[in-house]
């Protein structure tokens, strides 16, 4: 079976078929895919892969993939104002919930919690399908917590800390 050998980022060329993947397979390690004209292919690489739309899987034939991104089931999330778009942004990453990250708007996965969550907060939520392309980890691995990087949720979430001012208060 032809074997992906290298993620070509940046480039130009012949493309010998295409492929429309989501975004939880654009974040696979390990997976046989087919094409849309049916090549057939083995992803298996040593790291988690961050594919992008229009990226180009380089095979061991010498062919080149293109990597479409498929429409999603997403929320897009408005408000009125940037504080408030900041404030959702906020509780979003405190969920360590992958989003996709605009001027005046944030996208994530469908999720009608979320949603509810979101609109007590002021913003605005409208159904789309459209490709999911969140931002990247803070360590440079893919946007989902659950996909290449370890998260130890073992530890502390007391977060006493020391104050060096002169006044007292309570944490509660």
């Amino acid at each position: 079976m032809k074997r992906v050998i290298q993620i070509l980022k940046v480039w130009g060329g012949a493309v010998s078929d295409d492929i429309l993947l989501d975004f939880q397979d654009r974040h696979r390690r390990r997976i046989v895919l087919t094409a849309a004209k049916g090549t057939e292919f083995i992803l298996d690489l040593p790291d988690v892969p961050d594919l992008r739309e229009g990226d180009g899987l380089r095979l061991s034939s010498g062919e080149t993939v293109l990597v479409r991104a498929a429409p999603e089931a997403l929320m897009e999330i408005t408000c009125s104002d940037p504080l408030h778009l900041a404030r959702i942004a906020w509780h979003l990453g405190n969920r360590h919930l992958p989003t996709e990250i605009a001027e005046r708007r944030l996208r994530i996965r469908a999720d009608h919690v979320i949603a509810d969550m979101v609109v007590g907060l002021g913003g605005k939520v409208h159904a789309i399908d459209a490709p999911f392309d969140p931002e990247g980890g803070a360590y440079g691995g893919p946007a989902s917590a659950h996909h290449g990087h370890r998260h130890d949720d073992n530890h502390d979430h007391d977060h006493d800390h020391d104050h060096g001012h002169a006044h007292g208060h309570r944490h509660g």
